[in-house]
């Protein structure tokens, strides 16, 4: 078992990058497994090098351990450029050159009916910029995945709901498959590349995993949804599926999620005010 923790270096930890490494940590342990970190640093106008090693403090002094040297994101450019090409030399992606607010129009046209449809990455894509091809193409805002392109280079629907991955909890184990049709309606054309990182989460964190030999994949529910758009990355770049397993959120007194401006939430505000590793495991219910 190699489980992982890879949080960004935007903020400093709260309460719930505790639970959630803090679960990662104790399933690698009661496995004999090993307990690897990742530095999510590709958002590099908003990362900085006091919160990374901020990083580094608290979950030494939360009393965790892990191989040196950390995977760094930003240092491997390389590796998600070489994954992005297969793609697109496959002929599965198409660059967009749609702002944000072009696409919030898009979606809100009378002819898009009026709705907006909310996945993943939040307004699923209308699909705008499908026709374009890289040659000769203006200003690039990303790169995307052409969904239905992709599912037929994986041999179709049918053969695309075939795929499946395995989710673990506390009390359960469950087999899931992917659905061709939620991934087309409710996940549409995810972007893969932007102009001002190089790459996404969706594509990094697969190949990442891949490339760390990762077997157990332990975060937030908030990011269930998106474990279907990975499963179909990893097909299509033939990388390893690990076991997945979402935990519940840690919340306010209001039932909101915590954030990385909750500094008052944050665990190297606790360990200056006193508090020990056993006080913020109780805090988190562990």
């Amino acid at each position: 078992m190699r489980e992982r923790f890879a949080p960004s270096p935007t903020g400093f930890l709260h309460l719930g990058h505790a639970f959630s490494v803090l679960t990662a940590w104790d399933s690698a342990q009661a496995n004999k497994g090993e307990f690897l970190l990742r530095i999510e640093d590709i958002d590099k106008t908003r990362s900085r090098l006091e919160f990374e090693q901020s990083i580094y403090d608290d979950l030494a002094w939360l009393g965790l351990s892990w191989p040196h040297p950390v995977m760094r994101q930003s240092e491997r450019m390389d590796q998600y450029r070489l994954a992005l090409n297969i793609l697109i030399c496959h002929g599965l992606c198409y660059p967009c050159l749609c702002t944000r607010h072009d696409i919030a129009d898009a979606l809100s046209a009378p002819q898009e009916g009026g709705t907006s449809q909310y996945g993943p990455d939040g307004l699923v894509y209308p699909g705008t910029c499908r026709h374009r091809e890289f040659a000769g193409t203006g200003r690039i805002h990303a790169i995307r995945l052409d969904m239905w392109k992709a599912i037929a280079f994986l041999g179709g629907e049918q053969a695309v709901n075939r795929l499946t991955w395995m989710e673990t909890g506390e009390n359960f184990e469950t087999r899931y498959s992917l659905n061709a049709q939620a991934l087309q309606n409710d996940c549409g054309d995810v972007v893969l590349a932007r102009r001002d990182i190089g790459t996404s989460y969706h594509l990094s964190v697969v190949v990442d995993d891949a490339a760390q030999n990762i077997t157990n994949v332990t975060r937030g529910q908030d990011m269930q949804n998106a474990t279907q758009i990975h499963r179909l990355l990893q097909s299509l770049l033939g990388l390893p599926t690990p076991v997945y397993r979402h935990h519940r959120l840690i919340r306010d007194e209001h039932g909101k999620r915590l954030a990385k401006r909750d500094d008052a939430r944050a665990i190297r505000q606790f360990r200056i005010n006193g508090a020990t590793p056993s006080d913020i495991r109780h805090m988190v219910g562990l």
